[in-house]
């Protein structure tokens, strides 16, 4: 079946997702208050990478998703890809976040 994944030196297909260009890179402050990436993501983005510099609860969601400490806990030095819509599921476009002790910084990266 062809695919469009880069292909390894065997040519298997390697999984893997490109880091979107442009406007595909957010940074937000995670303190004591939710705060959410304030430019949305792109409407072909299906998946995100995040990494947090400090433990976080994180909730997906749209432009007035907010972030408590109810939601999921998501741990300091990990890089992890999240899928964010498609297969007929609505696209999420925001991410908000809440420091669980420490201030620290969250980065995410969209992919296609």
């Amino acid at each position: 079946m062809p695919t469009q994944l880069p292909l390894d030196s065997n040519n298997h297909p390697i999984p893997a997702l490109r880091l979107r260009a442009g406007a595909g890179a957010h940074a937000i402050s995670a303190t004591g208050s939710s705060a959410r990436n304030s430019t949305a993501f792109g409407s072909d983005t299906r998946v995100v990478s995040v990494y947090a510099t400090q433990p976080v609860y994180i909730r997906f969601g749209n432009s007035s998703v907010t972030a408590a400490a109810t939601d999921h806990y998501f741990p300091a030095d990990v890089y992890y890809d999240f899928a964010i819509g498609g297969d007929r599921v609505a696209q999420n476009t925001h991410l908000a976040v809440l420091a669980v002790s420490s201030n620290g910084s969250v980065y995410i990266s969209e992919k296609e």
